[in-house]
This record gives structure tokens, C-alpha cells and sequence, in this order.
């Protein structure tokens, strides 16, 4: 076939903003209206580059309306083609993805189970029926545990014969990475890709880009998260520097050109207050005030409180109070940044940093505590970050804690021996 359509997206993050209803709601069903989209537009397929859901086993009430979506799809011809994403990925247990996958809901583009990195192997790749296309891939891992494959492939029989190629990934890629992450972000590079693609479809950085593949050949594609899971995400979207959709690639003679569609709420601000010194009881009033000023609208309101607070503590601020006011009948559904905020005085805290702050510094004190030998092996900071997601995994709904600490600590121990140092001889 010479002439169609396909879609892809990336980082749906089903199940994201755990303690807000009405976002997470309001994500849900972005995710549910771009699914809806790739009919709508009469794609032949749908590409889904990783970060499905938020964790490898969501609440069911999440999941099961984004499995009826996809499940209208197939049942109307169309076919979903998917590749594990960072969140999708648990070592040894079976992931929400697997089960939908075991239906015959979707087909995997990524089948190859891990490997040690590193080893040299051949790409798998399905092809579909319809057009012809060859879809192929590599999978997700936490923390970007990843990169190693990405050297390892050989991609001969996948670029030999006719065909339009497409490579599905779900990495950090250097050259598109902003400024603020690539200090934390190691990544791939633009190079690093298999070459003879001629759409590479990426996904895990919540940003839209578009760009020349390797060689300069071949598009390079992240349509960016359909909703996001965070305040930066919302801002970047809010003021235009990423999409929040699907994407929507049609292909002429070989061709591709890619159209974003934002299929996410538009009724969402972000709201800045800051605060020079004021008492808590000042700061407290011009807070409300800021709410109450968008009460009818937007649905959504994401106020960002940054400065400092002269006395007392956050807490004094009533936040809670406040959001819980502005999600009564005509009032916004509110989340709070208070991470740039600080206090000052008796009593004084600082805002909380970041779960990724806390996350980043604590991995960097630890590593440098880390034995020689692994320490010349390059584990560092990957290792300790693939531990520290093996074990931060939740106990599963009837698994027995027997179990679940028996396929931690296997989990552990496999990584461990991945990066032990070999000794020659």
C-alpha cells in the first residue's frame, strides 16, 4: 500500500495524579479521546510507544475504559502495535500490558525478553498484513536502563527487501532532550538508532519533536504525553511548547509527514502567585483570592506558589482548605506547586523537593558508596536506580507476601549479577 494513515502516541500514563480525581479523570479520557481519534481519521494502525499506564498494574477502574477504547479499535479492523514503556516494565511479574497482550488485544513490536547488555542481537519485526508496513522496536526500562540494546542490534534482515520500516523506542534521544534534563538524562543519541527506518516513533520525554533519523534519514517522531503527569508537563503544553495528543502520519510513496492532534482538555491554567515575605494570614488571603477570581472557569487550575512565606509553616496556608472549597459546583479542580516556595523564622521549613529531587540526590550519595568493583563495571547511579524500582514495586491485589518478597529479592539479585565485574581468564 502506498498511500495511508497511522497513528502514534506515547505516554498516556493511565492512572497518573493518584491524589486528584479530577485530573486524573480528566486524563483518562484525553487518552480515551486520542484512541478515538485514530478511527475517526481512518488510520490502519495504531502505534503505542510505552508508558500505556502509569504503573504495571493500575487501579482496574483506570484501565478497563482505555482497554474498551482499544478493544472498539481491533474489533473495527484496526491493529494496535505496542512496545513496554519505563512504567510498563516489571522485572519477572506480569504487567497489566501482558494480560491485554495474552487477549489478542494488541501485538507486541518489542517481543525479545531482556537481555544482558551489551550481546549482540538480531531485530525482530512484525509485519502488517494490510499495508505492508515492517514495525519493529525496542522496549522501555527504568531509568533508562536501555541504551546497551540500542548498541547491540543488528538490523540487517529488517532493512533488507522492500518495505516502509517504522522503529518504535521508548528512550531519552540526547539531541531533543531540554535543557533542564540533560544534566540528570543520559539518553541516546540521533545515531545510536538502527539506521533503515523510515519512521522512528519515540516516546518517554513528555515533549513534542520532529526530526531527521540517523544519517539524516527517516523521520524521527515523539508526539509528546497525551496529558502529562506533572505541573511542568501541564505548564509546557498550556503555553504551547509541546502537544498533548496523537499524532496522525500519513505516508505517500514511501513519504511520511506527521500532523499533531491535541486531544486533551483546553480548559486548564496555570496560575503564578508570588510571595515577598507576607505573614501567612496576608499570603493566605491573596491565595483565595486567586482562586476565587477563576471560579467557573477553567476546570482545571494549576496555581504555582513560589517566593517566600514570612512565618509559620505551608501547611498554614490552608491549601488543603482552599482546593477542597474550589471543587465544589462551579469551582475549578485545583492542584498545588508549592515546591519554590520556602518559609522563614521560628519554625521555618522549606517546601518538600521534588520526588525526583529527593530520588536524584539520594542515588548520588549512595553511588559514590558503591564497591570498587562495581564501580568499574559502570553500575553507579543505573544500578542503583534499577534496584530501587525493583523494589519500590506494590504488592499486586491477592499476591501472597511470601511471594512478593521472594520475586524482589530474585529481582535484586539478577541485576546485580548483570553488572557484576567478570574477571578474565
Amino acid at each position: 500500500m502506498d498511500d495511508f494513515l497511522f497513528a502514534h502516541l506515547a505516554d498516556a500514563h493511565v492512572g497518573a495524579w493518584p491524589r486528584d480525581g479530577a485530573i486524573r479523570a480528566a486524563l483518562r479520557e484525553s487518552v480515551v479521546r486520542a484512541i478515538s481519534t485514530v478511527e475517526e481519521r481512518g488510520c490502519e494502525f495504531l502505534l503505542i510507544s510505552g508508558d500505556l499506564f502509569h504503573t504495571p498494574v493500575p487501579d482496574p477502574s483506570e484501565a478497563a475504559p482505555v482497554a474498551a477504547a482499544l478493544r472498539r479499535l481491533t474489533d473495527r479492523g484496526r491493529r494496535i502495535y505496542v512496545i513496554y514503556g519505563s512504567h510498563d516494565y516489571v522485572a519477572h511479574r506480569t504487567s497489566w500490558l501482558d494480560v491485554l497482550a495474552e487477549s489478542g488485544l494488541f501485538l507486541r513490536a518489542a517481543p525479545s525478553p531482556v537481555r544482558a547488555e551489551g550481546e549482540r542481537w538480531t531485530l525482530p519485526f512484525l509485519t502488517d498484513g494490510p499495508t505492508g508496513c515492517r514495525i519493529a522496536g525496542v522496549s522501555g526500562r527504568a531509568q533508562g536502563l536501555d541504551r546497551g540494546y540500542f548498541l547491540g542490534i543488528d538490523a540487517e534482515s529488517y532493512r533488507t527487501g522492500p518495505a516502509f520500516r517504522i522503529f518504535q523506542f521508548h528512550a531519552a534521544v540526547r539531541e531533543y532532550l531540554p535543557p533542564a534534563l540533560r544534566e540528570h538524562m543520559e539518553g541516546i543519541s540521533v545515531e545510536e538508532l538502527p539506521e533503515g527506518a523510515d519512521y522512528y516513533a519515540g516516546g518517554h520525554i513528555h515533549g513534542t519533536y520532529e526530526g531527521p533519523g540517523p544519517r539524516g534519514r527517516g523521520l524521527l517522531v515523539n508526539p509528546g504525553a497525551v496529558f502529562g503527569t506533572s505541573v511542568t508537563d501541564i505548564a509546557a503544553a498550556v503555553q504551547g511548547r509541546t502537544h498533548r495528543g496523537v499524532a496522525i502520519v500519513r505516508v505517500r510513496a514511501g513519504v511520511p509527514a506527521v500532523e499533531f492532534v491535541d486531544t486533551a482538555p483546553r480548559d486548564m491554567e496555570i496560575v503564578d502567585i508570588e510571595l515577598h515575605g507576607e505573614t501567612a494570614e496576608v499570603a493566605r488571603t491573596r491565595i483565595d483570592e486567586a482562586v476565587e477570581r477563576r471560579r467557573g472557569t477553567p476546570a482545571l487550575l494549576f496555581p504555582r506558589i513560589h517566593g517566600t512565606l514570612a512565618d509559620g509553616s505551608i501547611g498554614g496556608l490552608g491549601l488543603r482548605r482552599t482546593g477542597a472549597s474550589g471543587g465544589e459546583a462551579g469551582g475549578p479542580a485545583i492542584h498545588w506547586d508549592v515546591s519554590d516556595l520556602t518559609t522563614v523564622g521560628p519554625g521555618a521549613t522549606e517546601a518538600p523537593a521534588s520526588t525526583d529531587e529527593l530520588e536524584r540526590d539520594a542515588v548520588r550519595r549512595l553511588a559514590a558508596e558503591l564497591p570498587e568493583g562495581l564501580a568499574r563495571a559502570g553500575a553507579g547511579e543505573r544500578l542503583l536506580r534499577e534496584i530501587l524500582h525493583e523494589l519500590g514495586r506494590p504488592l499486586s491485589e491477592g499476591e501472597a507476601r511470601a511471594d512478593y518478597e521472594a520475586s524482589r529479592i530474585d529481582a535484586v539479585r539478577q541485576a546485580l549479577a548483570r553488572e557484576a565485574p567478570r574477571t578474565e581468564g
